[in-house]
């Protein structure tokens, strides 16, 4: 029987594109990956690999094997989570998210889980997005919560919502970016390209940042302004310590659901109500909807 970490090893080639890498990725040697492709090849009777100057490139064997491998891996994880239920746990579900999303919104699901679902085991953990999107791919996990979702065979995505990043100051009266305060923060292509459009001057920012929640820890000790998501900066605008730039732009910033094709659709389903049922409780979303009883941005700022 073919060894699950041939198939990975396999997988993990096709994504890097580079035995090097891929055996940085799974943390063995490189000669533990040309070890486990030899025995691959040698159990299907055909070569999978071409290695060149640019890395490792797929026969025609090897596209084969790749319409199969990603569902090989699932099956397995998936029996394996199944098999690992604790006692008294009908299932086993395995989320991951970047680390931007766990607070609140997926700490706030875990504890939704525990309460309408506490049937189900779960296991958690924070990734970069390349990760995560592998991992379900591969059938690590069943679902992965993250910013641009990275499209892989076996895998499906959702629109959970749309997020929304607001500029705020320490400053009570800022109504400008101040270059010398100013904190960029990383929110990816698609935000850098907003942000030249809406703030042309800032070309060269005095500190660049690449997690919301430092940036955030950052100004909140030191002073300062920067583009943070509603949710994160919600607690900070209510007490004070942080403050709307009255007429700075706001940029939507949606939240996909990575879900692997092969996990249990009404595990998936509960996760996915709990997800888009802790966002809709949450106070910045109803206030930015202009809810009864929750200002709306505007009068938030007057």
């Amino acid at each position: 029987m073919m060894d699950i970490e041939l198939a990975r090893t396999f997988l993990e080639i096709v994504a890097t594109r580079s035995f090097v890498r891929a055996a940085e990725r799974l943390n063995v040697s490189q000669t533990a990956v040309s070890a486990r492709v030899r025995s691959l090849e040698q159990q299907l009777g055909r070569k999978l690999f071409v290695r060149n100057k640019n890395g490792a490139a797929l026969t025609p064997a090897g596209e084969q094997f790749l319409r199969y491998a990603p569902t090989f891996v699932q099956l397995w994880e998936s029996a394996r989570h199944q098999v690992a239920a604790p006692p008294g746990r009908r299932a086993v579900l395995s989320i991951g998210g970047e680390l931007n999303l766990w607070h609140p919104w997926l700490l706030e699901w875990l504890q939704w889980m525990r309460r309408r679902a506490p049937d189900i085991a779960l296991r958690a953990q924070v990734g970069a997005p390349e990760d995560l999107a592998d991992q379900v791919a591969n059938g690590v996990l069943d679902i992965a919560v993250m910013y641009a979702p990275q499209y892989r065979p076996g895998s499906r995505v959702e629109l959970l919502l749309e997020e929304k990043l607001v500029l705020v100051s320490t400053d009570p009266d800022a109504r400008r970016i101040d270059p010398e305060t100013y904190v960029y923060i990383d929110w990816g292509p698609d935000f850098a390209h907003r942000h030249d459009i809406s703030f042309p001057e800032i070309t060269n920012p005095g500190l660049f940042v690449g997690l919301g929640p430092l940036g955030l820890s950052y100004i909140l000790g030191a002073g300062g302004a920067g583009y943070f998501r509603q949710r994160a900066v919600a607690p900070h605008l209510a007490g004070g310590r942080l403050h709307l730039v009255a007429g700075a732009p706001s940029f939507f910033y949606p939240i996909y659901a990575v879900c692997s094709a092969q996990s249990d659709d009404d595990l998936l389903a509960v996760a996915i109500e709990g997800l888009r049922s802790v966002a809709d409780s949450d106070p910045a979303l109803k206030r930015e909807r202009g809810e009864p009883g929750f200002p709306s941005d505007q009068e938030v700022r007057s």
